[in-house]
């Protein structure tokens, strides 16, 4: 991302406030999500993976995203070959009503779900001996030899979705190394999937993509985390949230 598409602090809210938003719909509590940024750093500039959303999707149609959804209850049943960092599981329990250390687990391992289902990456480690799995996508995961990696997870951000939308989502932005993906089942893309494309982009070249506000600020967080070598580091931890019409970033120690 070149310089001049840095954005400041006044400069990422406007444009989170200033985002045409239809809310014609009846207001509902946010659901629990999360979202995987794998960077690869190997070459002269960052690379993200993103995903272009089903057109018929009600909620950014059209719109490139990174892998994510939201946390099921079978993301608290999984076994994992690494458990996440100490500072990754405090910054996830700070600003949340109700939080545990289990509750942040399962976030993180939401985001690893989710990228599975929609992009067939593993982020995981060797399957040290035979576990009891639960039912469904986990067991696919599971099936390759690989159980989560979460110690490879790193919090970059957090944002609500705002009130009167079609899905409301309390979202925790992840960040992965693209060295952490240790198997690759094909990818899950198509005229009938959940995303019709990915794409490997460098930061700049996503400044011309339709992408949704929150998104766009997001990777500005990113590029400064990346330029400041804060990434697997201890960091604040920006969130993002509309108050009376108004986007606020608050920091999250």
């Amino acid at each position: 991302m070149s310089a001049e598409t840095l954005l400041s602090e006044d400069e990422k809210l406007a444009r989170l406030t200033g985002e045409a938003r239809d809310r014609r719909w009846a207001n509902v509590r946010p659901v629990d999500a999360a979202t995987l940024i794998i960077v690869d750093r190997a070459g002269k500039e960052p690379r993200v993976l993103m995903g272009k959303r089903h057109p018929n999707h009600k909620f950014m149609p059209d719109k490139f995203v990174f892998p994510g959804g939201r946390m099921e209850s079978q993301d608290a049943r999984i076994p994992v070959e690494s458990e996440l960092r100490d500072e990754v599981v405090a910054a996830l329990l700070a600003r949340t009503p109700r939080a545990t250390a289990q509750r942040a687990r399962r976030l993180a391992l939401a985001a690893i779900r989710e990228t599975f289902e929609e992009t067939g990456l593993v982020i995981g480690l060797p399957c040290a001996q035979s576990r009891a799995l639960p039912d469904g996508p986990w067991q696919e995961f599971a099936a390759t030899g690989y159980l989560p990696d979460l110690h490879a997870v790193h919090y970059l951000a957090r944002a609500i979705t705002p009130p009167k939308r079609p899905k409301r989502f309390d979202t925790r932005f992840f960040v992965v190394d693209s060295g952490a993906i240790r198997h690759n089942v094909g990818a899950r893309v198509g005229p009938e999937a959940e995303l019709t494309e990915l794409a490997w982009l460098t930061l700049r070249e996503t400044a011309d993509l339709p992408l949704p506000a929150i998104t766009r600020v997001i990777l500005t967080d990113l590029d400064e985390q990346i330029r400041a070598g804060m990434i697997g580091r201890r960091h604040a931890i920006p969130f993002y949230y509309e108050r009376q019409r108004v986007f606020r970033r608050d920091l999250i120690d």
